[in-house]
């Protein structure tokens, strides 16, 4: 194989695009470095690979086959040796066994919302024609892979949720190494080298109306009596139960049922001869290394998220109302009212002023006026997304003036045109531009969005693409993952947070402590930062919860946003209609939140304590880069215990100083044990440890 060509895409210090290739001569042989990122490439081997982690594949006859994956940090290697077949591997039989294989490299920013990387691409002619693209980030832990052909798609069955049980006979007979079948349409091909695993698939769940638990976990000891497992799920991992290091599986995928491109199962695991393997091609995927059991695996995996997304703390994080979740709808919609939500904003502390349904002048199926349309918006009226000409009698920028004049930013709520597989995306793009251009106006909740086929899902990419970058990744999406097959929580990472839940307090439907509990269950796997969550008005609809010991007035105004305040707070609530009380409580914590921020989502944060289930002692700890400083956020839910105590291994052995930030209680840290006291229940002391 004589024809392999390295080419190096050198990048500017200050470069946001790619620069243009410079072309090397051929070689058989090549090297490119960025940073800490390193890649390596001969006529036989492919090395990839930062100061963390480094992966070793065999090339053969234009096909990899994986050989080594050693974790750097931790020291271990996790392959046994090399892999029984390729991968990544199309559908079906390969024509000719010699392939040429084309490499080339680039480095730098591929958008402007991503941390720089170093890219290798390999392109292997034949029948199929096979390409795939490494990136490897300096602070991951892994690479992520994108593998296509143009071998034609098999069928596909709707994936099992859990391996089929076989008949038992009770008849005794010599075990065997049994894998199951070739495996085809594959991503990864692994043999593990720890002996004592644990398997884990999640599976998370959106379409919110409908679920209330959005996260399940299903594990095995990995015995040789167990029958090979084939899974559905865009998360696995597997982690040595004698010093918790593991190795993470992240398909950058809509979930099971959304894909638009599906694959009958995502994970098989063969316990018995401990080879695991993953399929599905088409969506990038995410080999990771970890150490430290879950607060290890949970780093790992939120410094993966903060390389597809960087934090920008100008534009994350911010705190945003939506007058939605008064369930006024667009009824009361107009620029007096818009005016006075401005106003009580500014009181309150808020970032972002949103406009929900209703700002524009076509109806929707979810007016107060009557039923309108909920797709083909540009078919149904060419003017369906100007301004309200009743409501905005001047149009938007007066609000938006205002807004700015109280240092706010302004949002609006758009839906994209999902008919036709998308086919308006570019006028849905060059719309949201002007908005941001000449509007002023940077987030864009987006809802309606129906992506059942790979038409629609790649429109869908190159809507938010061209926005993010004609923008300058100003523009910051919030993508509903209440409704409808979308792609949620990592069918598209990159574009903004996800618009997590609707809930109302009028449909007897928000509890505080289960918002808080999808926020800590969430947070395992989906960075905090990467979820829009809800708080409401705890004085409305107070009926509908009698002797509930949970209900929403039950908490203080303070408590209720605390409990959101580790990830996006959502203001759920028409704030020129909430209690003078409520606007003093919150604003005086939303000041503090807001000194503090930038330092607290710069560190990772982990969940502690129990799973919020109303009587639990729970909360975060934001862990800073140093390992030594960050955050503490307790809640004392409705039980009977007012101290509690709990190792923190998070901040190292040195002391430390204790600062309580606000909440109503104490706390004492020595070593790596914390002691906190809350006199009161349902309520929250937020610390910072230095």
């Amino acid at each position: 194989m004589k024809n392999i060509t390295a080419t190096l895409l050198l990048t500017l210090a200050s470069f946001c695009p790619l620069a243009p290739a410079q072309a090397a001569p051929e070689s058989t042989a090549g090297h490119a470095e960025f940073k800490t990122c390193r890649a390596r490439w001969t006529e036989t081997e492919l090395v990839l690979g930062n100061s963390h982690f480094e992966r070793v594949w065999r090339i053969k006859d234009g096909l990899l086959t994986a050989v080594s994956f050693r974790d750097l940090d931790a020291k271990i290697e996790w392959l046994a040796g090399p892999a029984k077949q390729p991968a990544p591997l199309p559908e079906g039989k390969l024509a000719g066994s010699k392939r040429a294989l084309a490499v080339t490299t680039r480095s730098g920013s591929l958008s402007p919302v991503e941390a720089e990387s170093l890219m290798v691409e390999m392109k292997s002619d034949g029948i199929p024609a096979l390409a795939y693209r490494f990136q490897v980030f300096p602070a991951a832990h892994g690479v992520q892979v994108q593998f296509k052909s143009d071998a034609p798609s098999a069928a596909v069955k709707p994936a099992e949720t859990s391996a089929k049980p076989e008949a038992s006979t009770g008849v005794e007979t010599n075990p065997t190494n049994a894998d199951g079948k070739a495996a085809g349409d594959s991503l990864e091909d692994l043999m593990l080298a720890p002996q004592h695993l644990r398997f884990t698939q999640v599976t998370l769940r959106d379409q919110t109306d409908d679920h209330n638990e959005l996260v399940f976990e299903n594990e095995w000891l990995l015995s040789p009596n167990e029958k090979p497992l084939r899974l559905p799920g865009n998360i696995f991992f597997v982690e040595d139960t004698l010093t918790g290091a593991g190795l993470l599986f992240l398909k950058q995928a809509p979930l099971p049922h959304a894909r638009p491109v599906k694959s009958e199962w995502d994970a098989d695991m063969s316990a018995s001869s401990r080879r695991l393997r993953f399929s599905g091609q088409g969506y990038p995927f995410v080999l990771l290394v970890y150490s430290g059991g879950r607060s290890g695996r949970i780093e790992a995996l939120q410094s993966y998220q903060r390389q597809l997304r960087k934090y920008d703390p100008q534009r994350d994080a911010m705190f945003l109302s939506n007058t939605w979740g008064d369930r006024s709808r667009d009824a009361r919609i107009n620029a007096d009212f818009i005016l006075k939500e401005i106003e009580a904003g500014a009181r309150l502390g808020v970032d972002v002023v949103q406009i929900d349904d209703g700002w524009q002048k076509g109806r929707t199926a979810n007016s107060a006026f009557g039923k309108g349309v909920w797709n083909g918006y540009w078919a149904s009226d060419p003017e369906f997304w100007k301004p309200h000409p009743q409501r905005f009698p001047n149009g938007l920028a007066p609000i938006v003036a205002a807004a700015r004049a109280q240092h706010m930013k302004f949002g609006l709520w758009f839906a994209p045109d999902s008919s036709q597989e998308a086919a308006n995306w570019e006028r849905d793009a060059g719309l949201i531009l002007d908005l941001h251009k000449n509007g002023g106006i940077d987030y864009i909740k987006i809802d309606s969005v129906k992506s059942v086929t790979p038409g629609t899902e790649a429109n869908l990419r190159k809507f938010y693409d061209r926005v993010l970058q004609e923008s300058s990744g100003q523009v910051v999406f919030d993508i509903d993952a209440t409704a409808e097959i979308r792609p949620t929580y990592f069918g598209l990472p990159d574009v903004g947070p996800i618009f997590v839940e609707n809930r109302y307090t009028d449909w007897h439907r928000y509890w505080p402590h289960l918002t808080l509990r999808n926020l800590w269950k969430l947070s395992q796997y989906v960075d905090p930062l990467r979820l829009r969550m809800e708080f409401l008005n705890h004085a409305r609809s107070t009926n509908q919860y009698p002797k509930d010991l949970l209900a929403p007035a039950q908490y203080s105004p303070d408590a209720l946003f605390a409990t959101v305040m580790f990830a996006n707070p959502l203001g759920w609530f028409e704030v020129s209609n909430l209690p003078e009380d409520y606007i003093q409580s919150v604003s005086k914590l939303v000041a503090v939140w807001k000194r503090e921020r930038s330092r607290l989502f710069s560190g990772h944060i982990l969940p502690i304590g129990s799973a919020p289930d109303g009587v639990s002692w729970t909360g975060f700890a934001s862990v800073g880069e140093d390992r030594r400083s960050g955050y503490l956020l307790l809640f004392r839910e409705l039980n009977g215990q007012s101290t509690w105590t709990m190792d923190l291994p998070f901040f190292g052995q040195s002391s430390h100083k204790v600062t309580v930030l606000s909440g109503n209680g104490g706390a004492k840290l020595t070593g790596q044990k914390l002691t906190v006291s809350i006199p009161q229940t349902l309520q929250y002391l937020w610390l910072k440890i230095d």
